[in-house]
């Protein structure tokens, strides 16, 4: 027989919009990965490593160069001391990397509080783990937490904390003082914190990422999650990695190995080499995304669609009554994809109780026609919108 709690679980947003958008034919700016093929060098190492070496199990940890090279690149990019052997796992993806953290940490009764908009991901395996969902709302535009609502959701039962930052969908950079007063409940619950960081490279307007890792008290109670495929937007790679202090890795790496084992060993060998040769491209990178945020934002509002702010991240998002759209976002987000050709993500999805339903999401990591042909299709959806809601 299916196991009913999986059985049960709704299809993940991203597979039904760009399967839609596939359907239909329409341009896809729901999903989040990028038009370009990522950085050649590094493609072209990976090829190079397939041919001319080994393609064996790797060490199921991660190679010691790529281990190496992660401890060398967070101390350069964040300040962070790393033991390459004690304190890096590497895993397949981040989205691997959560699962061992959950499955590893969490006991049955165990509460863990989680802040939504949260990826999709999380509650299931949260839940699969043994533990209970602790759900603090965030609200746009500001998508902040405050200690109010962290004083609703700790309590003596508090096992993790799971914290996306910069956060997706809401495109923010969480500010220092909003992780400080974190890092507080963190110490005064004993809570460990599982920090999904995928996007800490992809930050814009002089805004820097900080893991919160680096803050006091936090050292010793924090699991850090990275991706080279954001790193590189090279999405489809799924090589992650998992930093913890050597108590909580031993852990990790037990579930990661009994998880996936190990990760694609050419994969682990350009990765390294990309994160010790690549400084060029996290140099420029996040400007030429922002010059694509700024083309979509600005071709947006000259169609009178009503933008947040986007401080990181693939994404930005359009507040529907603000640009003139008398439907919720799942249903405008459905009529977009199926009448104007044009896949976006309700925000709405994003949240397990009381969703914001005001709020779409659009991936703006494409090339300028793409997204010039997706500001005409959704002013298009826009009107047919209207004229739906005109007619009724």
């Amino acid at each position: 027989m299916a196991n009913l709690i999986y059985a049960k679980l709704p299809t993940t947003i991203f597979s039904v919009m760009s399967g839609l958008a596939r359907e239909h034919g329409a341009i896809n700016l729901g999903q989040g990965f990028p038009d370009e093929p990522g950085p050649e060098a590094i493609r072209r190492h990976a090829a190079e490593a397939v041919l001319n070496g080994d393609n064996q199990y790797p060490p199921t940890f991660g190679t010691a160069d790529l281990r190496q090279a992660v401890a060398r690149h967070y101390a350069r990019r964040q300040g962070l001391d790393l033991d390459w052997q004690t304190e890096i796992t590497v895993t397949s993806g981040a989205t691997e990397a959560l699962a061992c953290a959950f499955f590893g940490l969490i006991e049955p009764g165990d509460e863990v509080v989680m802040f939504q908009p949260l990826y999709d991901s999380y509650a299931p395996v949260v839940r699969r783990a043994g533990g209970t969902p602790v759900l603090v709302k965030l609200s746009p535009p500001t998508w902040r937490f405050d200690r109010a609502g962290l004083e609703a959701a700790f309590s003596e039962r508090t096992k993790l904390v799971v914290l996306n930052n910069p956060l997706n969908p809401a495109a923010t950079v969480c500010p220092d003082e909003d992780l400080a007063l974190l890092a507080e409940f963190c110490v005064r619950f004993d809570a460990t914190a599982v920090c999904d960081e995928v996007w800490e490279e992809v930050v814009f307007d002089g805004l820097r990422h900080r893991p919160l890792m680096a803050f006091p008290g936090m050292r010793e109670r924090c699991v850090k999650i990275g991706s080279a495929g954001k790193m590189f937007a090279l999405t489809g790679w799924k090589v992650g990695f998992l930093c913890a202090a050597p108590g909580l890795t031993a852990v990790l790496a037990k579930a990661h190995q009994f998880m996936t084992f190990t990760t694609p060993p050419n994969l682990q060998a350009a990765v390294a080499w990309g994160l010790e040769n690549s400084e060029a491209w996290f140099a420029g990178m996040p400007g030429d995304l922002a010059r694509s945020r700024d083309r979509l934002t600005e071709g947006l509002r000259r169609e009178g669609f009503a933008v947040l702010e986007s401080q990181g991240t693939y994404f930005l998002n359009i507040d529907l009554p603000g640009s003139g759209v008398d439907e919720d976002d799942a249903a405008f987000c459905l009529r977009a994809v199926k009448e104007a050709g044009i896949a976006a993500i309700p925000v709405s999805a994003f949240y397990e109780v009381s969703p914001v339903t005001s709020i779409a999401r659009l991936c703006f990591a494409k090339r300028d026609q793409t997204l010039d042909a997706g500001i005409e299709r959704l002013a298009k959806a826009r009107d047919i919108s209207r004229r739906a809601h005109n007619a009724r």
